[in-house]
């Protein structure tokens, strides 16, 4: 849908009006409301303000839920209005009261996961929607040191620590024995040539050198091949990013229809879809916060639900996603002004030695 859709100042002030009271009170809005509520100042009778409503209809931004009564914004209103609250440099900025109960929040924060977890619980709590914070591969995958152990001639348990302090161990059954020399070169060779790496990329240099340098050093080689391909750096603790999300209840409280609320409950705890969405729609490079209304797009059951996100940074990598999932009727403003704050800070916070 297309939100540079042009109208006059006249009906951009009726449509404002009409998606505030509506996100205010949840019910459809009428023109004699909207006529008592401007007074005199704009010049504005129930009788003018019933035809700009009837041409905002027509527009695709206004539906009438019943023929006696007000209006309902659509997504493409909503989107019209983010569209002009983005553009207000001037209420860009976080409340100092708010800005001090987020910073109470991380204090003490001491890794980048616990700025994660915190991340999705101050979210769910400012918005009354649902905080979600994605923490990317990279983040949960880098390397900090492998150890291996000789348990039988065809057995070796391999110890696998990552710099957020994920601790995975497995035990590997090889093909040909290695000795407990072999074994403890192998670890050095790689604790010293990929630390700090991810595992998804020590995996693919493995491959490349496995191909490319076999003959430089075969014997070597042929003992870190036989404990990649066993496994050694694969297991759930390395599979795939770790999401966070709190606050579902939430939008218990802000919607009516129970059947639709249990689908939309249902879609926000297929935990893998939530990554999707948020990989599809907050882009690593953005440098401003993202707002996406009309979610079911994406994932049917999620009418009526708004995402706000942004990507955590520290300079030009990024470490994860933060985001709120809630009601249309949310207030943007401000929980805009929270995730971009929130996304700002984590340049701090990943700064932080793991």
């Amino acid at each position: 849908m297309e939100t540079d859709l042009r109208i006059s100042p006249r009906e951009r002030l009726v449509l404002t009006s009409i998606i505030e009271n509506y996100i205010s009170t949840g019910e459809p809005v009428a023109s004699q409301a909207l006529a008592r509520q401007f007074g005199n100042k704009n010049g504005m009778s129930a009788a003018t303000i019933r035809n700009i409503m009837a041409a905002l209809g027509e527009a695709g931004l206004l539906d009438q839920p019943h023929s006696s009564s007000g209006r309902v914004p659509t997504a493409q209103a909503f989107r019209l209005y983010v569209g002009q609250l983005s553009g207000n440099t001037r209420g860009a900025l976080l409340a100092p009261e708010r800005r001090e109960q987020i910073d109470e929040i991380f204090a003490g924060i001491g890794s980048n996961q616990q700025f994660l977890e915190r991340t999705s619980h101050v979210l769910a709590l400012i918005s009354s929607g649902v905080g979600v914070a994605l923490a990317h591969i990279r983040e949960t995958q880098a390397l900090e040191h492998i150890h291996f152990s000789r348990l039988t001639p065809n057995r070796v348990l391999a110890v696998v620590v990552t710099t957020s302090g994920v601790v995975q161990d497995r035990v590997l059954v090889i093909d040909k024995p290695l000795s407990p020399g072999e074994l403890e070169a192998a670890a050095r060779f790689l604790n010293e040539n990929f630390r700090g790496w991810s595992i998804d990329r020590i995996r693919t240099e493995l491959g490349r050198r496995l191909e490319a340098e076999r003959s430089e050093y075969d014997r070597l080689m042929h003992s870190v091949e036989e404990l990649y391909r066993k496994g050694a750096l694969a297991g759930p603790a390395v599979q795939g990013p770790t999401i966070y999300v709190e606050g579902v209840a939430n939008l218990l409280a802000s919607e009516i229809d129970r059947e639709r609320l249990l689908v939309m409950l249902a879609a926000l705890e297929a935990k893998q879809r939530l990554m999707d969405l948020l990989v599809a729609y907050v882009d690593a490079r953005q440098q401003n916060v993202r707002v996406v209304v009309g979610l079911e797009e994406a994932i049917p059951g999620m009418e009526n639900l708004v995402l706000i996100g942004a990507p955590a940074r520290l300079g030009s990598e990024n470490h994860g996603t933060v985001a709120v999932i809630g009601s249309t009727r949310m207030q943007y403003q401000e929980t805009m002004n929270a995730v971009s704050y929130i996304s700002k800070l984590s340049e701090k916070i990943f700064q932080l030695p793991q």
